[in-house]
């Protein structure tokens, strides 16, 4: 549309309205939309699991499920509308929750007193099957978008195509890179507490109620 305003004579102008008009607006919010989205879903790590540090190993994951679906779509040919960024909405909430099903069960056998690496590599090879379950329905569950016929097919290809490559990238990529995000980052954290200098033990009251 912008080529054919340049050959407008003098005086003509274009102008978006209607569907057109919303579709051009809401593009320019989803990125402020995304990034949102991933703060919401660091800030319930952060509360959940009462730290700031293990959520990152999380979050870490979430890119590499948007590079699957900005690449299934562009193998496509689809256009980077509106109804993809939505798809990529919900990607990332699918890439976080592979992402937890591992840093969760981690974090548990790290409790427990298992080794680092360890607590992590146990984690992904017993959350491989609930992983990989819940990955195969939803990507299945998403075909029909990515075939879809009739008016809307184009909205319906956008999104379950970015919806299929980013569940599918995410969910092949979680269990390889997690528990070496969760490693790296619960490593740092631990070699910080301990360099942390201990803090005073607060006095003891004698048995006269004398501090």
């Amino acid at each position: 549309m912008e080529r054919l305003a340049r050959q407008l004579p003098p005086r003509f102008a274009i102008a978006w309205t209607g569907q057109s008009l919303q579709e051009r607006q809401s593009a320019a919010q989803a990125p402020l939309l995304m990034a949102l989205s991933m703060l919401v879903v660091f800030l319930v790590l952060a509360a959940l699991y009462e730290s700031w540090s293990i959520p990152a190993a999380v979050m870490l994951v979430v890119p590499l499920g948007l590079i699957g679906a900005v690449a299934a779509v562009l193998l496509r040919g689809l256009p980077n509308d509106v109804f993809f960024k939505v798809g990529l909405i919900t990607v990332i909430g699918l890439s976080a929750k592979n992402a937890i099903l591992i840093v969760e069960f981690a974090k548990q056998l790290r409790e427990q007193g298992h080794g680092l690496v360890d607590a992590a590599v146990t984690a992904a090879r017993l959350r491989l099957r609930p992983i990989l379950m819940t990955s195969l329905a939803f990507a299945l569950g998403v075909v029909p978008l990515m075939l879809a016929t009739g008016a809307s097919q184009e909205t319906q290809h956008a999104i379950g195509t970015g919806v299929f490559g980013g569940i599918v990238t995410a969910t092949v990529l979680a269990v390889l890179f997690v528990p070496v995000f969760f490693v790296l980052v619960v490593g740092l954290q631990e070699r910080w507490q301990r360099r942390r200098p201990a803090l005073p033990a607060p006095p003891q009251a004698d048995t006269e109620g004398r501090a």
